[in-house]
């Protein structure tokens, strides 16, 4: 099976490094997809790659109706009748994230560029890789006399974008789909690969933009600092409702949950396990983690919330910088979320505080952004050993094979976004 994947992935390299060159932002970063048709050329590239797969039983469509960004959706009948009735659905998504720019030297977002066992550029560990490994995963069950269930792949096109078009897609999917006895979602991290990892948990988000004006012309900051309240100067204000700047609480009521004691229990396990997460990153020299351990580093990124400015608009570049006092600001905030937090309460919180009693009586407004919940799995107490194991005869008929893609392919950054239960593989 490791030959045949081997073989399989350096055929399919020059595919993905085709798809990676594809400007295939999701829709929130590209209002024009549809007249781009970025994300038309990935579905269409990705459908042809499958359909040329040696796989039994298997058809591939491309499900493009009109204002909604395309699906690939990929069905596999199974290959036992007495498997018939089981369906394992995967998903992923070809949709990217924008550029981000500066990258490395030679290095770009549209630019594949292969060193060594690592393939860079945008889209390729998040989400090209899903389809790929996947399809060569249940083509190696097949080529080595494997069984598999009924097996339904996935791949939409707005998951960068909050999935905005996916419950549309999924309301007239839903009965060819039918009901999946095991998902697994291919877009995720690992801390390992010796290991079986499987998700626990994932972190909800919450966003916003907070937009201030304090004049409506943009004077000489000689004339007017000092006289009116700057807009930075609110800014500051504003976030400190909401985050304590020294140790980076959440203050929102409605976005910190108690954690359940069986995955702190969890987290102790993987902290004691493996290295810090922190260790997974490249801080610069003399930067220090915000928890003072490992195990405070996971529940930090799993269960505690987490604010982030992720966007500016009222700042100029540096080099573009003059002495003009700064009237306007609009900020994008997002936070992470523990699992079971209500994203619309803290939404709804979010916006209360920010707008009330706004300072100097400046003009501040929140519109509202991604509402995304978190995830948690079923499993607690004694059902958190039992259960597991009952899905694993069904798990194994394809995950080994695709963990083996992902140590062989090396793609993805080591680190996990969720603390996972490990299933050894030896």
């Amino acid at each position: 099976m490791s030959d045949y994947i081997d073989q399989a992935w350096a055929a399919a390299l020059p595919t993905l490094m085709e798809y990676i060159a594809i400007p295939a932002r999701s829709p929130m970063f590209d209002p024009d997809w549809q007249t781009t048709g970025h994300l038309a050329r990935a579905a269409e590239l990705l459908r042809e790659w499958a359909q040329a797969q040696p796989i039994a039983g298997m058809s591939v469509e491309v499900i493009s109706p009109s204002g909604l960004s395309p699906v690939l959706l990929i069905e596999i009948a199974s290959t036992r009748p007495e498997l018939s009735d089981r369906t394992v659905l995967l998903y992923g998504h070809m949709d990217k994230q924008p550029e981000m720019e500066p990258w490395s030297a030679g290095l770009g977002p549209w630019l594949p560029v292969l060193r060594g066992d690592r393939l860079y550029g945008r889209g390729g560990a998040d989400d090209g890789y899903s389809v790929f490994a996947a399809l060569i995963a249940i083509a190696s069950i097949q080529a080595t006399g494997g069984a598999h269930a009924r097996l339904v792949l996935l791949i939409e096109a707005s998951e960068e974008s909050s999935s905005v078009h996916l419950s549309q897609h999924l309301e007239k999917l839903l009965p060819r789909i039918g009901a999946a006895d095991l998902v697994v979602t291919l877009d995720s991290f690992c801390e390992s690969y010796d290991r079986l990892w499987t998700s626990t948990s994932t972190r909800g988000v919450c966003g916003g933009v907070l937009e201030i004006e304090v004049c409506a012309d943009d004077p000489h900051s000689g004339r007017a600092s000092g006289v009116l309240p700057s807009s930075f100067r609110i800014l500051r204000e504003l976030l400190a409702r909401i985050e304590d700047v020294r140790t980076g609480e959440v203050l929102l009521a409605s976005a910190n949950v108690p954690i359940p004691g069986h995955r702190v229990q969890e987290a102790a396990v993987a902290a004691a396990a493996f290295p810090p997460l922190s260790s997974s990153f490249r801080p610069v020299p003399g930067v220090q983690p915000m928890a003072p351990d490992a195990l405070g580093e996971l529940l930090n990124e799993t269960w505690r919330p987490a604010l982030e400015v992720i966007g500016i608009d009222g700042i100029p570049h540096v080099a573009d910088a003059g002495n003009v006092f700064r009237s306007r600001l609009a900020v994008k905030l997002s936070i992470r979320l523990p699992p079971t937090a209500d994203t619309h309460a803290v939404g709804e919180e979010l916006k209360a505080v920010l707008e009330a009693d706004p300072p100097f009586g400046a003009s501040v407004r929140v519109v509202d952004g991604a509402r995304g919940p978190g995830w948690l799995d079923a499993l607690s107490g004694a059902r958190a050993t039992a259960a597991p194991r009952a899905l694993l005869p069904l798990a194994l008929l394809l995950l080994p094979a695709t963990v083996a893609l992902i140590q062989a392919s090396a793609l993805a950054a080591a680190g996990p976004e969720a603390v996972g239960t490990l299933w050894p593989l030896d």
